[in-house]
């Protein structure tokens, strides 16, 4: 979990005994699990592939954690008929999943929409978010590079919009093909003093609590001490006028003295 949080996965997978299946959280792919023969063979399971909870449902997975909390689309794969394989027929088991494994993190790369969120005031990369209408979930941009990648089934249309507070919001249609699709966005500011604050807040651009609670504290400080500067100036120059009142008093009042003084 601590991983996870550190840096952004798109994809993973975790080995596992006991079948020989590939589990997916929510959805699956169009090929099945066919680079892996003995697999797309299974008469268990159609295709080599099966839904998590219509296999057996469990709660608290970490393939269901990695997507909803770090954005990471997760597989179980199920590698070996075997719960506990003798150790030499490890080398047996990778020949089978080589390229099967290959062929997943070359998916993760050719598959969906992926680019980067600027600034249109100073073209710095911007730590923002993007959703995509109907699903329910919004992936984080990079802090340092502002990229984000967002797994999406191809030959459909998408509504993508990415947003950033302090930031004017954009959307866009796309209609994804059967590769990866990038699309860049350039937000423009909304007003100096949002997008100033909102640099200034240290959050870490999670959209956690903690992070928005930080961020309205700061921005209730800074303008309270604007606030307390004005007041200040303010009773300073009221000091000031005061004082050069008083001395101004003080000359007439010693000029009329001295008329008043025998020669």
């Amino acid at each position: 979990m601590k991983w996870l949080s550190e840096i952004r996965f798109t994809g993973s997978a975790t080995l596992h005994g006991g079948a020989l299946v590939a589990n997916y959280p929510w959805d699956g792919t169009s090929d099945g699990s066919q680079s892996h023969r003995n697999m797309s063979l299974s008469t268990e399971f159609p295709g080599g592939i099966t839904n998590g909870a219509f296999w057996y449902p469990i709660y608290g997975a970490m393939q269901d954690w990695n997507y909803i909390h770090a954005g990471c689309f997760e597989l179980t794969l199920e590698v070996s008929d075997d719960k506990w394989p003798m150790i030499d027929e490890i080398p047996t088991l990778w020949e089978h999943n080589k390229m099967s494994l290959l062929n997943l993190a070359a998916s993760v790369l050719k598959t969906g929409v992926h680019g980067r969120i600027f600034a249109s005031d100073s073209g710095t990369p911007l730590p923002g978010f993007i959703t995509i209408k109907g699903i329910n979930y919004t992936v984080n941009a990079g802090r340092a590079f502002g990229d984000y990648h967002r797994l999406l089934v191809p030959g459909e249309r998408y509504e993508v919009m990415a947003t950033m507070p302090g930031y004017k919001s954009k959307t866009t249609t796309i209609s994804l093909g059967e590769t990866a699709m990038t699309v860049d966005f350039i937000l423009d500011p909304e007003t100096t003093t949002e997008r100033y604050l909102w640099r200034t807040s240290g959050c870490n651009c999670g959209g956690s609590s903690s992070s928005s609670s930080k961020f309205g504290l700061e921005m209730f400080w800074t303008l309270h001490f604007e606030v307390y500067v004005v007041i200040i100036i303010l009773l300073f120059w009221f000091l000031i006028r005061r004082r050069l009142k008083s001395n101004l008093s003080n000359d007439k009042q010693h000029a009329a003295r001295s008329s008043l003084l025998p020669a």
